[in-house]
C-alpha cells in the first residue's frame, strides 16, 4: 500500500511555500457522520463569510456506522479533506464538530461541539460499550480535559446536561439554533419550496418524519407510505418522506428504495438526505412523525403534526418527550385522510409554541451568537462585516416521481334542472390494492401511455396521453392506434395543444371533452366520459360537474364529434 500522503494545503510543514491565501488559524472540522458533516456545511459559511484569515481543513472519521457518504459528501461540496490520522499534523487553533462522539488528539486546541439535532432529547447507542448514551454529550475524558465547549440552544439543555454530566459545568454557550433561525426566515416561501418540488396549487403536502433505529416511524412501520398514498386522494394530497441520514449511511438508497418501491410508484417525493429536508419541512401543510428532531422542527414552525410512532428512547421531559404527550397519534388501520383533514382544519399555529419555547432560546440571533464565539475559541477578532446574513433556504431540487396509473373511483348524480355531477377520485394503482372499494362507485384502471407495467396497460378499461399533440388528426390517429394496441381498453384520451381534449370510444365514438379552470391532465375528462358511459347516460352537448374530490369543482363540456368512426 502506498503511504499516505501528507496535506500541503491549506496546512501542512510548508503550507505557506504554497498557500495563496495568508493564514492567521486553522479551522479543523471533524466529519464522522453524514448527519454532523451537513450541519456543520450548512451554518460554517455564513459564520466565516468573506474572511481568508481562517484555513478550514476537514478531517474525516471513519470510525462511525454511519460514516458512509461523508466522503461523498465532502468532495461535493469542494472541501479540502485529510484522514483523521492527519489531525495532530494540522496544529489546528479550534476543532469544530457536531458529532459529539470524537477521539481528539492531546493538546490543549477547544473543541466547539454544535448539535446536530435538538439538544440532548434521544437516547443512542454507545459505539464505545454496550450500552446507551445520552445523544450530545463528548465522552467524559474530552469533558474532563476542559477543551469542550457544547452549544446549546435553550438554558434547560444546561440543566438537564448538568444533571448527568456535572463535569460540563462552565462549559456550555448558549447560541440558539441557526438551522431553527434558516426555517422560521423562510417560512414565506412555502409556496415557492411547493412549487419546486412539484406539488401542484391546490394540494396538500404531507411529509413523513422519521428518525433512525428500530423505534422510529420507517422502523417500526416501513410500509406506511405506501399504506398513506393508497388513503389519500391523488388529485388532492402529495406526500414526501424525509427519512433519517443514518438511515441512508446505514443500509443505502438501493435498500430504501427497493423497500420504499411501491410508494415511489405511487408518487412518493422521497427527499434526499442533505440539506433539502428543510425546504420540505417549510413546504409542508402537515408533518406525520416520531420523535426525531425534524418532527420536533416542524411542531415549532407551526405545523399541524401527527404521531405515527414515538421511541422509549426519547429523554423525558425534554421538548420532543413533551410533543410526544400532546400531539394526537395517527391511526394508520383508521380514515387516515379523515385524520389529516382534521388535524389541519382544528390546528393552529400556535398550537405547540410552549413546546418550541422550551426547546429554543433567542431566535434569530443563533448565527450571530455563534459566530461570536467561533471567533473567540480562535482567539481571532470577528470580522466587521456586521452580523451574518439572514438568508432563506434555497429551493429544493423536484424529485417528484411521475404516477402513470390510478385506480379511479367516480359516482354520477344526475339533476332535474340542470347537468350530471360527476365525483372522480383518483388513487396511485401501485398502492391501491389497500383501497376499500366503494360498491357504489364505478371504478376502472386508467393508465398513462408511459406506464411500464404492461399487467396494468393490459387490464386497463382506460388509456390516455398527457402530452398533448398539435393538430386533431394526430390525436385521432393516436387514439385509433392506442384502441387497435389495447383490445381490453374501453376508451384512449388525448391532450390537445389548443386546450381540451379528445376521448375516443371502442364503439368508434369521439368525444370533445372542453375543462374550465386550470388545465388539467386528460385522464379527469376521461373519467367523466367513462362513468357517463357506464351510467347510459347522454355524451353529446352536455355540461358535466366535475367534483375532483373534495379539492375543487370545474365544468365539463361535452360534445360528440362528427366524423368518421375510430377503427
Amino acid at each position: 500500500m502506498h503511504a499516505r500522503q501528507p496535506l500541503r494545503v491549506p496546512v501542512g510543514p510548508d503550507a505557506l511555500r504554497w498557500s495563496t491565501f495568508h493564514r492567521e488559524k486553522t479551522l479543523v472540522v471533524a466529519a464522522r457522520t453524514v448527519t454532523s458533516t451537513a450541519r456543520v456545511l450548512e451554518c460554517l459559511p455564513a459564520l466565516l463569510r468573506g474572511d481568508s484569515r481562517v484555513a478550514v481543513v476537514f478531517a474525516y472519521d471513519s470510525t462511525s456506522a454511519f460514516s458512509d457518504g461523508v466522503l461523498d459528501l465532502l468532495h461535493d461540496s469542494g472541501c479540502r479533506v485529510m484522514s483523521w490520522e492527519q489531525l495532530a499534523d494540522a496544529a489546528p487553533d479550534l476543532i469544530v464538530s457536531a458529532s459529539e462522539n470524537i477521539d481528539v488528539p492531546d493538546g490543549d486546541c477547544p473543541v466547539l461541539v454544535l448539535p446536530h439535532g435538538i439538544g440532548f432529547q434521544k437516547h443512542v447507542p454507545d459505539s464505545r460499550a454496550p450500552r446507551s448514551r445520552l445523544s450530545g454529550v463528548v465522552p467524559d475524558p474530552l469533558l474532563e480535559s476542559g477543551r469542550a465547549w457544547l452549544a446549546i440552544s435553550h438554558p434547560g439543555q444546561e440543566e438537564q446536561l448538568l444533571a448527568t454530566h456535572p463535569k460540563a459545568a462552565g462549559h456550555t454557550l448558549l447560541v440558539g439554533d441557526p438551522c431553527f433561525d434558516e426555517l422560521l426566515v423562510s417560512l414565506d416561501q412555502a409556496g415557492a419550496y411547493r412549487a419546486a418540488l412539484g406539488v401542484p396549487d391546490g394540494r396538500q403536502l404531507v411529509v413523513l418524519s422519521s428518525t433512525w433505529g428500530p423505534t422510529s416511524l420507517i422502523g417500526q412501520n416501513p410500509g406506511l407510505p405506501a399504506r398513506l398514498l393508497a388513503a389519500l386522494p391523488y388529485d388532492e394530497f402529495r406526500v414526501a418522506a424525509i427519512i433519517h441520514p443514518n438511515v441512508w449511511s446505514g443500509h443505502g438508497a438501493w435498500q430504501i428504495r427497493t423497500t420504499l418501491a411501491a410508494a415511489l410508484d405511487a408518487g412518493l417525493i422521497l427527499i434526499p438526505p442533505v440539506h433539502a429536508w428543510r425546504p420540505a419541512l417549510v413546504a409542508a401543510d402537515a408533518v406525520i412523525g416520531d420523535h426525531g428532531s425534524v418532527t420536533l422542527y416542524g411542531a415549532a414552525l407551526g405545523k399541524p403534526v401527527l404521531l405515527a410512532a414515538f421511541g422509549s428512547d426519547a429523554v423525558p421531559g425534554t421538548a420532543a418527550d413533551r410533543l410526544g404527550r400532546a400531539a394526537p397519534r395517527l391511526d394508520p388501520p383508521g380514515d387516515m385522510a379523515g385524520q389529516i383533514r382534521a388535524a389541519v382544519a382544528e390546528h393552529t399555529c400556535d398550537r405547540y409554541r410552549t413546546i418550541a419555547e422550551q426547546a429554543f432560546a433567542r431566535p434569530g440571533q443563533a448565527l450571530h451568537q455563534l459566530r461570536t464565539a467561533l471567533y473567540r475559541l480562535m482567539g481571532l477578532a470577528e470580522p466587521s462585516t456586521g452580523v451574518p446574513p439572514r438568508l432563506t433556504l434555497a429551493a429544493p431540487e423536484e424529485t417528484v416521481p411521475p404516477v402513470s396509473s390510478w385506480t379511479v373511483a367516480t359516482t354520477a348524480t344526475f339533476h332535474d334542472d340542470e347537468g350530471p355531477t360527476v365525483t372522480v377520485r383518483r388513487h396511485p394503482a401501485a398502492v391501491s390494492g389497500a383501497e376499500r372499494e366503494d360498491p357504489r362507485a364505478f371504478t376502472h384502471l386508467a393508465c398513462e401511455e408511459r406506464e411500464r407495467d404492461r399487467r396494468l396497460v393490459e387490464s386497463a378499461s382506460v388509456l390516455f396521453r398527457r402530452a398533448a399533440l398539435a393538430t386533431a388528426a394526430e390525436a385521432l390517429r393516436w387514439i385509433g392506434e392506442t384502441l387497435r394496441r389495447c383490445p381490453g381498453c374501453r376508451l384512449a384520451a388525448v391532450a390537445l395543444d389548443g386546450g381540451g381534449c379528445l376521448v375516443g370510444l371502442r364503439d368508434g365514438r369521439i368525444v370533445e371533452a372542453v375543462v374550465t379552470g386550470p388545465a388539467v391532465d386528460p385522464g379527469l375528462p376521461a373519467a367523466t366520459v367513462y362513468t357517463l358511459l357506464r351510467a347510459g347516460a347522454a355524451l353529446d352537448d352536455v355540461m358535466v360537474t366535475l367534483r375532483i374530490g373534495e379539492l375543487r369543482d370545474e365544468d365539463v363540456s361535452l360534445r360528440l364529434r362528427p366524423g368518421a368512426p375510430v377503427g
